[in-house]
């Protein structure tokens, strides 16, 4: 642990704060001076506003100072356990908050689908490198519930990895390994629910009355009904309803996922604790990133739909406090798939105000870039990002074109409502059209979780199959192509953080049905989840072949963004009028991004924009998208964006 329990040059107790609990003070005095001082400069800015998010939430408990002391202990001791290459780390980083704005990509995967295992992902850390990556999630590794387990976000123990990828001995060891090549971890860690299997299910299922205390739990029938009424479902075509009878209980847990992810009560001080030592432990690992998952769900409140309370914005500040004294190299991302006008509050900059999170998912983003693709109209991306508050520094959007979850189109009904359209019929429309459903539609996704064909729920599929790549080759792909290329140029220029997911830069397609058929539970986002194609990976280098062209416009994407767009601020974005339905124009500081979402060629008259740029006009080829330079930049022609080759 380097210097962290040394007594030598014990630091004195002068710049302490009376108001810290004495525990904590007890603990400095076991550090050295140097370590021990920028504790308790880090108190002195995070313990009031500790103290103040979580008074809000449980300040009417009679142990409420005891729980704080106990949690803020915690952190101060997690802090002193940071080896050596952490605490530098997170001396570099709480330095230059800037940090995230230095360009940073992400990749997103399923450790065993990836990699096979946590030592299977650390060598292929060259191959990360080689695409232009500093950002990698890793999709759930820890240790899973038995049986289904909704792909790993069911689980059983925060101190294990699932044993088929490896031990917390791996996870160290790679962390190790990515950070020395530059790289970031990224972990999902799910706040809202943990698996019936977990320890802490398990002591509820014994009747031990601590635990029983981490669930929420219904007595009757009526009770059930009264809270369904309010409470949307997420999956109602594979787990309808929101709770679920436990007969060891003789009564119903609160299930808003699966019935075998039991909501936790964060009503009660112990489950913050608990999860907040889990988190802090898996950053002494070496993780820096964590993927909230499902922020949205974790307070319930009766009579509402028990989304986006502002209990949760309390509770996140406080982790976020938590993880400014203990390790602020640690990014929190938030996973809030909501409409864009309920996304700034998890950067704190809502009723509820102070450092959240770090960044966030732009889902409303991606979902309206999917619907202009489809109706060949730039306006709902227009609409979004007209929406889209800029953020200050240290924050950041993630921007994306495909995840391991569906396409959620819902997230747009208020941005199109705006519009003056009928969101239901336009968004049911889409959810058609990408399920090849639809008049000229080439498509080959599938709904998800819609009960009849007039429901809108979600979109399954990779992203050239959604792009109407022709199955087994039968065809032209060059009209998928471009349509990917579109859609990831538009992420990479609006991104602080651009995230590719694992498949698309080799060109993968769906998963084929015979394995879909053979894999666990009937998920359809399955379809979407294929294994890392070790054919095409080796083809990566040919430009002949389908895995070299993607791989070539993925990269090539990466180092334009590098050269072409500038970084080491948040990003100021606009959207211009371009005068062509089909056409998106937006300025950043130094460049200017043009992206045609019709299927015909559209010329376009660049003087109009009066941003001073050399060429007048121009001819957008059907989906085509540009990156031009701005006259003040250091090239006064524009370029255009990186094509996909034959």
């Amino acid at each position: 642990m380097g210097d962290t329990m040394s007594l030598e040059g014990t630091a004195s107790r002068e710049l302490c704060d009376p108001s810290w609990p004495a525990a904590v003070l007890d603990h400095l005095d076991t550090l050295t001076a140097p370590r021990a001082a920028l504790l308790k400069q880090r108190l002195h800015h995070q313990f009031p506003l500790l103290r103040s998010n979580l008074q809000q939430v449980y300040g009417q408990h009679a142990g409420f100072d005891a729980f704080l002391s106990a949690v803020l202990l915690q952190a101060v001791h997690s802090a002193a356990q940071r080896d050596d290459e952490l605490w530098a780390l997170d001396v570099a980083r709480e330095a230059r908050p800037a940090w995230l704005h230095d360009g940073l990509v992400g990749y997103c995967a399923y450790t065993d689908k990836f990699a096979g295992t946590l030592q299977g992902v650390a060598a292929r850390v060259p191959y990360l490198q080689e695409l232009g990556v500093s950002y990698l999630h890793l999709l759930p590794f820890l240790k899973a519930g038995q049986g289904a387990n909704d792909g790993g976000f069911a689980v059983a123990s925060f101190d294990e990895v699932e044993p088929a990828l490896g031990s917390m001995s791996d996870l160290r060891a790679l962390c190790r390994t990515l950070r020395g090549a530059g790289i970031s971890l990224c972990s999902d860690f799910v706040l809202n629910h943990i698996s019936h299997d977990h320890a802490w299910a398990q002591a509820a299922l014994r009747g031990d009355e601590r635990y029983i205390g981490y669930f929420h739990w219904l007595h009757s029938e009526a009770a059930v009904a009264e809270r369904e009424r309010h409470l949307n479902q997420v999956f109602p075509g594979t787990a309808p309803g929101n709770f679920t009878w436990v007969p060891e209980r003789q009564a119903w847990a609160w299930t808003t996922f699966y019935p075998y992810q039991w909501d936790l009560n964060y009503a009660n001080p112990a489950v913050f604790a608990d999860m907040a030592a889990a988190m802090l432990n898996l950053a002494n690992h070496g993780v820096e990133s964590f993927r909230l998952d499902s922020t949205g769900y974790l307070w319930k409140r009766e009579g509402t739909d028990c989304l986006n309370q502002p209990e949760i914005h309390h509770l996140l500040q406080a982790l976020r406090c938590l993880c400014a004294i203990a390790a602020p190299a640690v990014v929190l991302k938030a996973e809030a798939i909501m409409p864009t006008r309920e996304l700034p509050p998890y950067f704190g900059l809502g009723p509820v105000q102070g450092p959240e999170c770090h960044v966030a998912y732009h889902s409303s983003l991606m979902a309206a870039a999917w619907l202009s693709l489809s109706e060949g109209d730039a306006s709902a991306v227009h609409e979004v990002l007209r929406n889209t508050p800029d953020l200050p520094e240290g924050c950041a959007w993630l921007s994306y074109v495909r995840c391991h979850d569906d396409i959620g189109w819902n997230v747009l009904r208020p941005e199109l409502a705006a519009l003056g359209s009928d969101p239901g019929e336009r968004l049911a429309q889409a959810s058609r059209f990408f399920a090849g459903q639809a008049p000229g539609s080439r498509a080959r996704g599938a709904a998800f979780q819609a009960s009849d064909t007039r429901a809108v729920h979600g979109t399954n599929g990779m992203t050239l199959a959604l792009a109407g790549l022709p199955a087994d080759g039968d065809g032209s792909p060059e009209a998928a192509l471009a349509q990917m290329h579109l859609l990831y140029a538009l992420a990479f220029f609006v991104g602080g953080l651009p995230l590719i997911y694992m498949g698309d830069e080799l060109g993968q397609d769906n998963v084929a049905q015979a394995e879909l058929s053979a894999r666990q539970g009937p998920d359809g986002r399955e379809l979407h989840r294929p294994w890392l194609d070790e054919a095409a990976l080796a083809q990566r280098h040919d430009p002949a072949s389908m895995a070299g062209r993607c791989f070539a416009m993925l990269s090539g994407l990466v180092r334009q963004r590098r050269a072409q767009l500038p970084q080491g601020a948040p990003i100021q974005l606009r959207a211009l009028d371009s005068g062509r339905p089909s056409v998106l124009v937006l300025q950043r500081p130094q460049a200017l991004g043009v992206f045609n979402f019709g299927a015909s060629p559209v010329p376009l008259d660049l003087a109009a924009l009066n941003l001073g740029l050399t060429e007048p006009a121009l001819t957008l080829a059907p989906h085509e998208a540009l990156w031009l330079r701005l006259p003040d930049t250091r090239a006064d022609q524009p370029d255009r964006a990186e094509q996909a080759q034959a």
